[in-house]
C-alpha cells in the first residue's frame, strides 16, 4: 500500500563522467546493481543528518571506488519505491583516482559514451540526467 502521508526517503548521486583514458572521449559510469539486476547512475539513500552532496560523494566512492570533484547540481528525481516516496539529489561528477572492486551492492561498472550510456540506463528517469549533463556542463545536444 502506497502511504503519500509518508515523508520521501532521501537520497542522493552523481552523474559519473570522465574523459576516455584511451581516446579523451566523454564517457559516464554506470553501476550494476544484481539485487534489481538493473543499470543506474551510483546513489543511495542519506544517512540522518547527511548533507546531500557529501551522500552523494559517499556514494559514489562506495558503489564505484572512485573519488569524485562535484560539479553543476542536477534535477532532483521523485518516485516511488517499495510504496514509499523517493527524492534524489543529483550532482555532475568528474571521476578522479580510484578504481572498481565488485561487492554485494554493485557487481559491475560500466564507462560508457553518452549515447550507449542513455540507452543502457534501466529507468527513464536515469536518462534525462546524462542529457541535462551534455546542456549544463558540456552545452550540448
Amino acid at each position: 500500500m502506497t502511504n503519500a502521508q509518508e515523508p520521501p526517503v532521501q537520497a542522493a548521486g552523481c552523474v559519473l563522467w570522465r574523459h576516455s583514458p584511451a581516446d579523451g572521449a566523454l564517457e559516464i559510469c554506470l553501476v550494476h546493481r544484481p539485487r534489481y539486476d538493473d543499470w543506474s547512475h551510483p546513489k543511495g539513500k542519506l544517512k540522518r543528518g547527511e548533507a546531500a552532496l557529501a551522500g552523494a560523494l559517499r556514494e559514489v566512492e562506495e558503489e564505484t571506488g572512485y573519488l569524485a570533484a562535484p560539479g553543476a547540481p542536477l534535477s532532483m528525481v521523485k518516485y516511488f519505491a517499495n510504496g514509499r516516496p523517493k527524492e534524489v539529489r543529483y550532482w555532475a561528477a568528474e571521476a578522479g583516482t580510484g578504481g572498481f572492486t565488485p561487492n554485494d551492492e554493485v557487481d559491475r561498472i560500466l564507462w560508457l559514451p553518452p549515447a550507449e550510456a542513455r540507452s543502457r540506463l534501466t529507468q527513464p528517469r536515469d536518462r534525462t540526467l546524462v542529457d541535462e549533463l551534455l546542456v549544463r556542463v558540456f552545452e550540448r545536444t
